[in-house]
């Protein structure tokens, strides 16, 4: 006997076995792409969905998912997707979308009414000569302007395990470690934002402000310490806030690259929390910041001295994958020249397989800054797919297409660094799918 799933926001119908399968079973299944970071064993909160009709038709809550719901103060019609099971009909909204969504589910965990200090990373970032941009521009135009320079440059922040704290203006606000993580992390995953905010940067004034005859520049500074984190304000209006010492310091920071010429500049507390060994830097500032007595040292971030594995697969997922339908299509005809047998596996529509590759794609280099709920969700992607008639001897040439399909999409864009990140991330995805067909 079959229940019917009825997905809201995509209007689509899918049947499965009754006490067979999950609602994120269910998602797999029928290729709806649905978040699942952990691969579903409970341990994050990214296939959550909202029941809208027939929450009497799901098996009760399991103790995972009981205490995930405690911990985040969902209300009843919030579930699992991974944790439930469909005893009767249902109506469901998934309520994660994006990879880029998932971020904000640290802000749950921060406490209400007061605050905790907690170590954290703090990157300021201010556009040059917005001032001048919005007299000379039209209002429709500054507000293209903005939203575009918000998107690009607040990716980096979301795929470094970052949260957007706040958009004053023309300035981004990011914060690393909110919900924890070592001082090393946290203070890589803010300076690998504010180079991917600077490559971002480059992309947007090469090719989608070229016709605007305009060319933004930005600043950016860094600092590390102690913040109080947490919801306060209004009983009734409580905002997520940080507050602190740390914070007012990144934004003198930020200032000081207007004076030094610098376009990054970082604290003496982030460059040695980093890892100062594997940090290239520029020049080297002793200046005073307001409301300090002393003087305090500054360091102008170059990169990184080696191969950041992350940096470069972030640099170049946004250009891989600015047409979905196009880089799925390039990939499955190689793969299938490569090895026709394989075109037996796929039985459903080739348009819905692609767009769960590049779902599958993209949320793994997200989940790059999250590596313990990466792996549980690669060894579940490799069980999966054992299931549905993958053998080992199939993914030396899916790893083969992809790796040819990278420099044939990214055009001139290509660079001999993005095709080693991704040899080594695809050694790493492949290693793990493995282990989980094995187990």
């Amino acid at each position: 006997m079959k229940a019917r799933i009825h997905y809201a926001g995509i209007n689509e119908d899918v049947r499965c076995e009754i006490g067979q399968g999950s609602i994120l079973d269910a998602s797999i299944e029928n290729k709806i792409p649905h978040l699942h970071e952990c691969g579903g064993s409970g341990k994050c909160s990214t296939c959550r969905v909202r029941i809208l009709e027939g929450a009497k038709n799901l098996s009760p809550k399991t103790f995972a998912e009981n205490a995930m719901a405690q911990s985040r103060k969902w209300d009843p019609s919030i579930r699992l997707a991974c944790q439930c099971y469909v005893k009767g009909d249902v109506k469901i909204q998934r309520l994660i979308w994006s990879s880029a969504e998932v971020n904000k589910l640290q802000i749950e965990l921060a406490p209400e009414g007061r605050a905790e200090e907690r170590p954290i990373a703090i990157l300021f970032c201010d556009m040059r000569n917005f001032t001048k941009l919005s007299s000379v521009n039209a209002s429709f135009d500054v507000a293209f302007f903005l939203n575009r320079f918000y998107t690009a440059l607040g990716d980096p922040i979301l795929m470094n395990n970052g949260v957007i704290y706040q958009y004053v203006g023309d300035e981004i606000i990011g914060v690393f470690g909110t919900a924890g993580g070592t001082r090393e992390k946290n203070c890589r995953d803010a300076l690998r934002a504010a180079k991917g905010m600077q490559y971002a940067l480059e992309r947007l004034n090469k090719i989608e402000l070229k016709d605007f005859e305009i060319k933004l520049e930005i600043g950016i500074g860094l600092n590390f310490g102690l913040a109080y984190v947490g919801y306060l304000g209004h009983p009734t209006h409580r905002q997520f806030s940080v507050i602190g010492d740390p914070v007012n310091m990144a934004s003198r920071i930020q200032g000081k690259t207007k004076e030094s010429g610098a376009q990054i500049l970082m604290s003496k507390s982030i460059y040695q929390n980093a890892g100062k060994q594997n940090i290239e830097i520029g020049t080297e500032y002793s200046c005073y910041l307001a409301g300090k007595e002393h003087k305090l040292d500054l360091y102008e971030f170059l990169g990184f001295k080696e191969m950041d594995l992350q940096l470069e697969l972030q640099d170049s997922l946004h250009l891989l994958l600015q047409d979905e339908e196009s880089f799925a299509q390039i990939f499955y005809k190689k793969v299938f020249d490569k090895a026709p047998f394989v075109k037996a596996l796929f039985k459903n529509n080739m348009q819905d397989q692609g767009r769960l590759l590049t779902h599958m794609l993209g949320g793994i280099v997200y989940a790059l800054s999250r590596p313990e709920h990466l792996i549980m969700g690669l060894k579940k992607l490799g069980s999966n797919h054992q299931r549905y008639g993958v053998k080992k001897n199939y993914y030396p040439v899916v790893k083969e297409a992809l790796m040819e399909t990278i420099p044939e999409v990214l055009g001139e864009h290509y660079k001999p660094k993005i095709a080693d990140a991704w040899n080594q991330a695809l050694d790493f995805i492949i290693d793990n799918m493995k282990k989980g067909a094995e187990e």
